[in-house]
């Protein structure tokens, strides 16, 4: 089985691409769906954070926008909510990499922002970076509810550059012209990765 890693700054189409895969029958998780489940309702995190940030905490888990209010801005307040978070996450893509293996999944996609931030591209097989014009990026994230202008300044400040993201990455996907074009350009990885004599040859390359 092939470990997939995708990842791309925030409003580079992203969840789009992984869509895609998952629309051709692949097995995706998306990390931010993990750490929204593990604060939510019920959520296997909510008794640490709790502790570690009172009052954020309420009947249908954590209130992310207090949460955000705190740890944005504040570096040991972030690092304190990672080292909760973190290996919660971990031990859920351990879980979704073996489901994966045991269903004899070709590839497996791990939707992952800070992939190369927190180097787990060390763990995947190949690596793919969406990317897209910086005036999509911003007029798709400023479309958000309850998104501003600094809020994303905020975000953007956390996440590796883009081309720098580009250098350490395998493939690069454009968004922003189509999704048909988006789509081609999956299929054409999709196919490279399922012909084991091109893949080899491709790894093998300068």
């Amino acid at each position: 089985m092939i470990i997939l890693g995708l990842t791309g700054s925030i409003g580079m189409g992203k969840s789009t691409v992984a869509g895609m895969f998952h629309h051709l029958g692949f097995p995706v998780q998306d990390a931010d769906k993990i750490v929204h489940e593990l604060m939510g309702r019920n959520g296997e995190a909510l008794a640490a954070v709790k502790e570690a940030f009172p009052n954020v905490v309420g009947d249908e888990g954590v209130d992310r926008q207090k949460l955000g209010a705190i740890v944005f801005g504040n570096p040991e307040k972030l690092k304190a909510l990672e080292g909760i978070l973190h290996p919660l996450v971990e031990k859920k893509r351990q879980q979704f990499l073996d489901l994966s293996r045991r269903q004899k999944a070709e590839i497996a996609i791990l939707d992952v922002p800070l992939l190369f931030e927190k180097k787990l591209n060390a763990s995947c097989d190949v690596s793919i970076v969406v990317r897209a014009p910086k005036i999509i990026q911003r007029q798709r994230v400023l479309k958000r509810p309850g998104m501003t202008v600094e809020k994303l300044n905020n975000i953007t400040a956390q996440q590796m550059p883009i081309d720098k993201k580009i250098k350490k990455a395998d493939f690069v996907i454009q968004t922003g012209l189509g999704k048909g074009h988006t789509m081609k350009e999956v299929k054409e990885i999709v196919a490279l990765l399922r012909d084991p004599k091109a893949f080899e040859k491709w790894k093998r390359a300068p």
